[in-house]
């Protein structure tokens, strides 16, 4: 069972985006234990390809004038599209729920100074199966094969 609260919220989130018909991909934006931003995978929901969960966590976050000292929870290791968005705002560390069905971009983010935290949590790995056997198709099309 998860333990982190942050990381549980984050499962929250993907199973919104589940319940919506969509990915369950979840996603918080933490800063000195205060949750600052909350999202969830919205691609199928908005017909947007770039509503990634990371992304909507950020656009949810606002404008919070600096990125210092945050922290991005995702319960999937996140790919380059949303590492180059913690890169561009200075995210100095990202928790990822998994990276065993999805390897994500974790080496480039470390080779760009982010501390990367693969927490291989059961519940963030039984929702991505969950999502490849039953949707296989969406899957394929969300990681761009």
């Amino acid at each position: 069972m998860t333990k982190d609260p942050f990381l549980e919220a984050a499962i929250e989130e993907a199973a919104k985006g589940w319940a919506e018909g969509g990915i369950p991909i979840g996603s918080v934006l933490v800063r000195g234990g205060k949750i600052l931003g909350r999202g969830h995978n919205r691609r199928v929901q908005q017909g947007d390809p770039m509503a990634h969960a990371e992304i909507d966590c950020l656009r949810g976050a606002g404008r919070i004038g600096g990125y210092a000292g945050t922290v991005l929870y995702s319960t999937l290791m996140p790919c380059y599209l949303c590492a180059g968005a913690v890169v561009q705002f200075g995210i100095p560390k990202v928790v990822a729920g998994e990276s065993r069905t999805f390897p994500g971009a974790k080496d480039w983010l470390v080779s760009r100074g982010v501390e990367v935290v693969d927490a291989d949590d059961p519940a963030c790995v039984a929702w991505m199966r969950r999502m490849i056997e039953e949707k296989p198709a969406l899957w394929n099309e969300d990681i761009g094969r």
